[in-house]
Formats: structure tokens, sequence, C-alpha cells
């Protein structure tokens, strides 16, 4: 099974979602602060981390912009598990690359299965490559790139333009890219959906045209 790290300073929850994940299998490592992260991911990469935003000595969300910025864990899954449950955090976790967002109070449950469900979303496809103009999508690869330039996308990024790319040429509302994207028990909104094609748009550089809006309507990849 795979490896977790939880960030998190308040001890007894830590533990309680530690045994949670634990009984399903799972090794556990436990940090209370942002520093005892990094020290952690160095010693073993986690196959996900659940971060609080609330630590001692930094905002979680430092910590998800440093994983997001490195080559290394730039596609490590990040679920925030925090009391701060106002929308704008949301939208900042989400925009940083952030895969979920669980508010306390939450069931044990519910969380092992959002993160088994991020890790199935993970799991290597098995998928032939498809293009629409200059962008190519390689899903057994994990590369998307526009005119044969590697592009940098998150987890949830590249999920997002491979779901588009296998759809290129249809309009898709932001329900159905929700559902096939975030997953139907992700506590997200449709205004998570607009941050990250704006954010998509803006890594497809020059191809940005083929990612087009239709207002009131969704989003359509254009076919090629």
């Amino acid at each position: 099974m795979p490896h977790l790290l939880v960030v998190e300073d308040e001890r007894d929850l830590s533990r309680l979602i530690a045994r949670a994940f634990t009984r399903e299998g799972y090794t556990v490592a436990e940090a209370a602060t942002v520093r005892e992260a990094r020290a952690s991911l160095a010693r073993r990469p986690p196959a996900c981390v659940l971060l609080d935003l609330m630590l001692p000595d930094a905002s979680g969300l430092d910590l998800v912009r440093e994983l997001k910025a490195a080559p290394a864990t730039r596609h490590l899954p990040v679920v925030l598990v925090t009391a701060r449950s106002e929308e704008v955090d949301r939208v900042v976790g989400f925009e940083l690359g952030a895969d979920d967002y669980v508010s306390k109070p939450f069931s044990p449950r519910e969380l092992v299965l959002r993160v088994q469900a991020i890790l199935r979303r993970l799991a290597p496809p098995v998928a032939v490559p498809v293009a629409a103009g200059r962008i190519a999508v390689d899903e057994e690869g994990h590369v998307a790139s526009v005119a044969g330039r590697t592009l940098p996308l998150t987890a949830l990024e590249f999920r997002l333009l491979a779901h588009l790319a296998r759809n290129a040429g249809r309009v898709l509302t932001r329900a159905s890219l929700l559902d096939a994207v975030w997953g139907a028990a992700a506590d997200v909104t449709d205004r998570t959906v607009d941050a990250h094609i704006r954010r998509l748009r803006a890594k497809l550089g020059p191809a940005r045209g083929w990612l087009e809006t239709l207002r009131g309507v969704g989003y359509r990849l254009k076919a090629s």
C-alpha cells in the first residue's frame, strides 16, 4: 500500500488520521511543522500529502508552493485538511495545485475514501497519445507538450488537459469536468474549474487559443 505524509500540529488529530489509514494498510509518517515535513519528504517520498494550513512555523500554503515548484514533487498529490473553510482558502489552495480540500471537523472514513479516489485517478492509465493541433497528451507517459515543448503541469492540471484532449471538439460543462477530473465526492465548485482552466491556458502559451470558453456553457479543446 502507498506511504502517506500527514502534516498536522494537533497531535491527537494527527494520530486519528494516521490510525484511519494504517487500518487500511497504508504506512504513515507524521510531521507537526513545515520543517519536519520537509525532512520527512527527503527521507521517504510519499504517495500523497495530507496538509493542515495553519502550522506553527509557516503556512501550509507555503509548502504547497514549494512542492508544486519542484520538478521532483510537482505531481505529488496534496489534500488540504484544515479548519479554514472559507471559499477564498479553497480557491487559493486549488490555484496553487492542491488536489482536494477537506474541512474540519471531518469523517476519517471519508478522508480515506477521498485519498483512495485521488490515488486511483493517478494510477498509470493505459491509453494512446492524443493530440489537438500542436497540443499532445501522452497519458501513459504522463507527458503533455505544445509543439514538442513539455508543459510543467501539476497532476490535476494534467488530468484536466487529458480529459479535454480525449474529448477534443466537444463542449464540456463545468459539472462534467468536476465529476471527471475531481470526482463526485470532491468539495469543490465551478470557480475551481475556472481557476484551473486559467492556469492551464497560461501554461499552454502559444496554443492557449485552442482552449475555448463558451460563456454560460463550459469549455472545449478544439479538435485538429
